[in-house]
């Protein structure tokens, strides 16, 4: 009988967005689990990215645990963000979390939403 192939990562993090979750979550004034990230519909393009804090994990959230950080993706998304990494970048004016996809077709001009199509490749292996 054949091994079960292990399942690919749906989401890796860089230093920087690990980094900045723990300091974010180290300020919070409740207990947090982990951060959910998933997409939702919406915007110009089509489609967001959200993160929210997690209290408990869902059975069904998929869990990365990676530089000592806990992400659960939404269940609901993890077509649209398998191969995803993401990152923390501080320009001049700004500072926010960045998702370098490569499912995302797309991008509306303000940068809120984006347009996604659901990963094939990576998920018919």
């Amino acid at each position: 009988m054949a091994a079960p192939r292990p399942r690919p990562q749906v989401m890796r993090l860089t230093d920087a967005a690990a980094d900045r979750i723990k300091a974010v979550m180290a300020k919070t004034d409740r207990p947090i689990t982990a951060v959910r990230v998933g997409v939702k519909n919406g915007g110009c393009a089509g489609m967001s990215y959200f993160m929210e804090y997690a209290e408990t994990v869902n059975p069904l959230d998929e869990v990365i645990e990676e530089r000592g950080v806990r992400i659960l993706i939404d269940p609901k998304a993890v077509l649209f963000l398998l191969g995803t990494e993401m990152d923390y970048k501080v320009d001049k004016l700004s500072a926010q979390f960045v998702f370098n996809n490569p499912n995302q077709t797309a991008a509306c001009g303000c940068g809120e939403s984006v347009q996604i199509e659901p990963a094939t490749s990576l998920a018919a292996q």
